[in-house]
């Protein structure tokens, strides 16, 4: 690797100076901007978003490139590269396997199928479910993407991003309408990402599937954008049923949480 640069080095992050390899913090740093961005982008707009240097950016995509992380396109753009899939599966496998015990006990304290879902680029990753009990219950295919505006964990994985960030994402996967009910215009999503932030959970109120209410919370501090849900026929999922299962999602996800943290400080 080139000798890094006066401006390159004259102000390390603090990991950096407590033992961290810069060059790698930097480049992770990169791929979780071209992440939020899209998964495309170019040069100069790393730069403004990151405040590195054009060569430093230059030479640590060269790198990301010729590694198979990130390719470069006939535009001259940067696009997230084919090696990443392999690492979120196998990451996504995992966290999903820590959370079955979790998903487990909503099913007996709810009655309803359990989910839990990540934000994969633009898209809802579905990574681990517990199956109700019921004869009459929901099912989605674990590995199922699907857009996030139409869906309860949808919301809760986006609550906290920055509205613009948020229109960002709605252009470029569009807002098609599953059902009657699906939002399907930037404000009233948006509008919807408030009653979040405000409530601690979101509701998919037969916007996805017709007779189908879902309702999800986000797990805090995960070491990746991820939610929790519990989700049934609408005629049993009723404003009451969900007053009682709001409280015991939210304690699920906080202790699965808690969980993640003790592993990340055992690793």
């Amino acid at each position: 690797m080139p000798t890094p640069s006066t401006s390159d080095t004259a102000a390390p992050p603090k990991s950096a100076v407590a033992g961290g390899v810069q060059s790698l913090e930097r480049a992770f740093d990169l791929l979780e901007r071209m992440a939020d961005a899209g998964g495309e982008v170019g040069l100069s707009e790393l730069a403004t978003s990151s405040g590195l240097p054009l060569p430093t950016i230059h030479r640590l995509m060269r790198t990301l490139v010729a590694t198979g992380y990130v390719r470069q396109q006939e535009n001259r753009r940067y696009a997230l590269g084919p090696r990443l899939i392999r690492l979120g599966e196998s990451a996504s496998r995992l966290l999903g396997t820590w959370a079955r015990p979790y998903l487990a006990r909503l099913v007996e304290e709810t009655g309803e199928t359990a989910n839990m879902a990540l934000l994969d680029g633009d898209e809802v990753v579905y990574v681990a479910q517990a199956p109700s009990k019921h004869s009459m219950r929901m099912f989605t295919e674990v590995g199922r993407r699907v857009l996030p505006h139409s869906t309860g964990v949808g919301k809760a994985l986006l609550a906290d991003s920055a509205p613009g960030e948020v229109r960002a994402l709605l252009a470029r996967t569009g807002m098609p309408a599953a059902t009657d009910r699906t939002l399907t215009t930037p404000e009233s999503f948006l509008a919807a990402l408030d009653d979040v932030r405000a409530r601690g959970f979101a509701v998919d109120d037969n916007e996805q599937e017709i007779g189908v209410r879902c309702l999800a919370v986000s797990v805090p501090h995960s070491p990746t954008t991820a939610a929790l849900s519990v989700s049934g026929p609408a005629g049993r999922l009723t404003d009451e049923a969900m007053a009682r299962h709001v409280p015991v999602l939210r304690q699920v996800a906080a202790e699965l949480s808690e969980a993640l943290a003790r592993r990340a400080e055992q690793a």
